[in-house]
């Protein structure tokens, strides 16, 4: 790449025209897309836990559950009745009148239908109460394609007619496929909202506590709303033209990335213009020499963050899939501002900027490098001097402690525990939960979510004299094993040509043994029709519902999980040897930053099992905080050694190694708080997917910055560059010809 043409740009924009032009242009893109798109909020989705591509067995099996047997359900509701003592005969004629009008005109609108137990005998009544009499479950269907407010407002109604209308000392749970995306609904609402406030005022204090200057704190955030505005409404206007999909979760984590990674570009830019402003000169040309030096690790450090976003494009399952295109969009617009808007901005507030600490200009100075580095070691940190000093003298020391001590954070990693349990991520007093847990102790978990079984065979199924025998033994033969409490034959499509069996597992439908037995069906399949009559040639076995689902998604998360990790290595890796032009280089960068992220899951691992009693993680943990944190945490790792490699032009490399962490030292480490605490502010959130996750990259990002940047980085450059000939010290700052200046 001519780096020498590319300075000239960079110059560009830290120009007084270039500057104006430059914001200018970001306000009034800003004004226009305000004018026309919408927010991305008001196209924002559940992505669900499907395939990408719809072609998932489970997904496939729906299709022909719908196909097959048209409108034969809505989104069901479990209504669980629950007393301290025995229901008495009074108390379920009380639900029984209840049951009466969920089957009335005077019922809710979002209600389909419901078990009419008015009407049932007896027997059949008594199957829905629990053994101990204290619990009776009756399930109701909600209207099909009901959104996630709908569903809130008619489960709201339900609760209010039994609350005027019910029994006194029974209470009323709601569970279920409903309940659960209508309390999802009710735990995020407003939370984008206190997320934006509460990172904002965590930014805002932390750089006004780090750098005592109240424009240092405001014009960072200034940028950062101008470019997550200019997101939003791109997204909005992606959403709109129903280009992609926008997954709700994946605004709230965007938001928070994009205001962290705005400030730290800020802090690296703001940190170089500082020393360029004291070496002496006007304001742009201040900017200009600034901008030659910082735009690479700039390019380089966006480059990477945006190839691990687009590297996500791999995933077959749909939340990993649905955060590519919002995280490119948002990291395009980061890295835009990053090398043109954030100069700009700088550049025209100049000197002021740093009120009341404005930095003076070195008596000398004449924008020398002579200047700038006196000005500079008047301003170095002594702590990261003598970190920078201790390292390289002490290298071998400094790698295999922290090597062994990441090593031993790493260790209980085996021991990881992964749940596909949405329940688990909601907190214990969520109405679903509650209602869940109530019907798992009194009666098999798996009526939270019957297995639909569809046996497909056409004219050859509805002519077939003795299929009832044949459906008997082949439900029978599904049992075997266990874990299954029922199978039933529910009913025969209008054709004959296929029929719904209903499943009810002995454990929960979302925990491990469900989803083994899911996968054996599967496995077994054609044996188990061929052993019950059923030619597999002929005959096509489809399982639908949630556990299905979920076998799906553990599938999935395993074949991206791998796909993820060789793509997010290989993709940074490639990106870091083009920077550095060393792949040894390269290669120790992602090796440390690797044992980082191993340290870290390990870390979060010990906090919540072995304190907290926590006994899984979501299966979302790996792959999000892989993802994250290696693509953030090699951003200071791109700063410090591009800072080095420039030392390395005036100094022998143990020098360069220890006056780069003494130069970077202050603003990254700055950097890394800032980021970590607003990814800290996940820690608030209600759902356990949210703050395990915000946990483990506050902590693995406070790692990175402080001990792998820090230390380990430093003195393994040390050991393994330190004795015999430099790296390629090639990059924008070395070059035959003067390096422009800026118009003043």
């Amino acid at each position: 790449m001519n780096w020498h043409g590319w300075n000239k740009w960079m110059v560009l924009f830290g120009s007084r025209r270039g500057a104006i032009t430059t914001l200018s242009a970001w306000l009034l893109l800003l004004v226009a897309l305000v004018g026309t798109s919408p927010g991305a909020k008001q196209y924002a989705v559940s992505a669900g836990e499907g395939s990408a591509d719809g072609a998932n067995p489970a997904a496939v099996a729906q299709r022909v559950l719908e196909e097959r047997f048209p409108q034969s359900e809505g989104v069901a509701a479990l209504l669980v009745f629950h007393s301290d003592g025995a229901l008495d005969r009074e108390r379920l004629g009380i639900i029984a009148d209840f049951s009466r009008w969920l089957e009335s005109e005077g019922k809710p609108s979002g209600v389909k239908g419901a078990i009419p137990y008015y009407a049932l005998p007896e027997q059949e009544r008594s199957r829905l109460v629990s053994q101990d009499g204290t619990t009776l479950l009756l399930s109701a269907e909600l209207q099909p394609g009901l959104e996630s407010d709908q569903a809130l407002e008619t489960l709201d109604e339900i609760r209010t007619y039994w609350q005027r209308h019910g029994a006194e000392g029974v209470r009323l749970e709601t569970t279920g496929p409903a309940a659960i995306s209508a309390d999802t609904l009710t735990l995020f609402r407003n939370a984008d909202f206190v997320l934006m406030i509460a990172t904002v005022a965590l930014i805002l204090v932390l750089l006004v506590a780090i750098y005592r200057s109240p424009l240092l704190a405001i014009i960072p955030l200034a940028i950062a709303s101008i470019v997550y505005s200019v997101v939003d409404k791109l997204l909005g206007l992606a959403g709109k033209e129903g280009w992609f999909v926008i997954d709700k979760q994946s605004l709230s984590i965007m938001m928070i990335l994009l205001f962290a990674v705005v400030t730290d570009y800020c802090l690296f830019v703001f940190s170089r213009y500082r020393e360029r402003l004291a070496a002496g000169g006007s304001k742009y040309e201040a900017m200009g020499e600034a901008m030659t030096r910082i735009s690479e690790p700039i390019l380089f450090s966006g480059g990477t963050i945006l190839a691990s976003m687009l590297a996500l494009f791999a995933a077959v399952f749909q939340p990993y899939r649905g955060f590519a295109p919002v995280f490119a969009i948002a990291v395009s617009g980061i890295l835009l501002a990053g090398l043109t808007l954030i100069p700009a901005v700088f550049a025209i507030a100049g000197r002021k900027a740093f009120w009341p600490f404005i930095p003076k200009t070195d008596p000398g100075g004449n924008g020398s490098n002579a200047g700038a580095e006196r000005a500079n070691t008047r301003r170095r940190i002594p702590l990261w001097e003598r970190t920078g000093r201790f390292v390289t003298r002490k290298p071998k020391t400094v790698a295999a402690t922290l090597l062994a001590l990441l090593a031993l954070a790493s260790l209980n990693i085996g021991s990881l525990q992964y749940s596909f349990n949405l329940m688990k991520s909601f907190p214990g007093d969520t109405p679903s939960r509650v209602g869940f847990e109530l019907l798992e102790s009194r009666f098999p978990s798996g009526e939270l979510a019957p297995v639909s079984l569809i046996l497909e065979g056409g004219e050859i199924l509805a002519g077939d004299g003795e299929a009832e025998f044949k459906l008997a033994a082949f439900a029978e033969e599904l049992q075997k094993g266990g874990g299954v409490a029922e199978i039933s034959v529910g009913e025969w499509s209008e054709d004959k040509g296929a029929v719904r069996l209903r499943a009810v597992m002995n454990s929960n439908p979302y925990e491990a043994e469900a989803l083994n037995r899911i996968d054996h069906w599967r496995e077994e399949g054609r044996t188990l029709l061929e052993q019950n009559g059923f030619d597999p040639e002929s005959f096509k076995l489809h399982i639908a519902g949630q556990t299905a689902e979920q076998a799906d998604v553990r599938r999935m998360n395993e074949r991206d999980t791998i796909v993820l990790f060789a793509s997010v290595f290989l993709m940074i890796g490639l990106m870091l040897t083009a920077q550095t032009r060393s792949w040894k280089m390269s290669l120790l960068m992602l090796t440390t930053i690797v044992l980082s992220f191993a340290a870290t899951l390990g870390l979060t691992w010990t906090v919540f099992h072995g304190l907290l009693g926590y006994e899984t993680f979501s299966y979302r943990m790996p792959v999000y905080t892989f993802v994250f944190m290696v693509a953030l945490g090699v951003d200071y790792n791109i700063m410090l050694v591009s800072r080095i490699r420039e030392e390395a032009r005036l100094y022998p490399w143990k020098e360069a190694v220890s006056r780069g962490v003494a130069s970077t030292g202050g603003v990254i480490s700055s950097a890394g708080l800032i980021l970590a605490a607003t990814f800290g502010v996940l820690i608030t959130q209600p759902m356990q997917e949210l703050y395990l996750f915000g946990f483990a990259m506050t902590v693995g990002i406070l790692i990175d910055t402080f001990l792998v940047r820090g230390m380990l980085l430093p003195s393994m450059l040390t050991l393994v560059f330190g004795g015999g000939k430099k790296p390629s010290v090639s990059s924008s700052n070395r070059s035959d010809k003067p390096i422009p200046m800026a118009n003043k």
